[in-house]
């Protein structure tokens, strides 16, 4: 039996990069221009896919890191402004929703699941890309990591939904792509889901023992009975 049980799920949340959208062209496209203006060098996608998924200044340190074999705060600073710079003005290039993701919000969508987007991406990258893929719709709330001054692994953003939209965190599922998300729904109590093709820091998601793992998020509505 999957663990998404979801007829009982009154709150569902997301996750954004590497869960609802394979973002990994346009932060690659971003970060080697921001290389390029400060006279560094160039990383590769491969390298981007790996690296994110923690945070933009996080991002901007393992680049650093793989560069220069060490990290000068000024010049992470000085990377992460003119990064967000770049990115923020067109965040959504390239990007597009994993295979499935449309689908499974629009079947939410018809069982008036109250649908939560929970990211450690700023908020308003957030909001574009979800805006530029009309997939704003869907999202009663995008919840940056920018909004608190926690985030995930933090299960502050993760609590807040469960005080606005439910009575507790049964009624509530999380569906993400990385550790991050998995440890921020244990810590909430709250049942997660994991997706295979997102970004989990090149390393396995099925390592970080989630409760279950799909590919394609339809998966979890072939499992309800008719």
């Amino acid at each position: 039996m999957s663990i998404a049980n979801l007829a009982e799920r009154k709150v569902i949340l997301f996750d954004l990069d590497g869960t609802l959208v394979d973002s990994a062209g346009d932060l690659y496209r971003a970060m080697n221009l921001s290389l390029e203006r400060l006279g560094l060098g160039q990383v590769t996608e491969a390298q981007v896919r790996i690296w994110i998924g923690k945070g933009t200044a996080i991002f901007c340190h393992s680049v650093l890191q793989h560069i220069k074999g060490e990290v000068d705060p000024q010049l992470q600073q000085q990377l992460l402004a003119t990064f967000l710079e770049i990115y923020n003005a067109d965040p959504c290039v390239d990007s597009q929703p994993f295979p499935g993701i449309i689908e499974f919000l629009q079947w939410c969508q018809q069982q008036q699941k109250v649908m939560v987007c929970v990211t450690n991406k700023p908020e308003q990258p957030a909001r574009q890309i979800l805006d530029c893929l009309a997939m704003s719709e869907y999202f009663a709330d995008v919840i940056g990591g920018d909004r608190f001054e926690q985030r995930k692994p933090d299960p502050k953003p993760l609590m807040y939904c469960v005080e606005q939209y439910a009575q507790n965190t049964a009624e509530c599922l999380m569906i993400g792509d990385s550790v991050n998300d998995l440890e921020a729904a244990r810590r909430a109590g709250m049942d997660c889901i994991a997706v295979s093709y997102g970004y989990n820091h090149g390393e396995d998601i099925r390592n970080c023992q989630p409760q279950q793992v799909v590919s394609n998020l339809n998966e979890l509505l072939v499992a309800i009975d008719p």
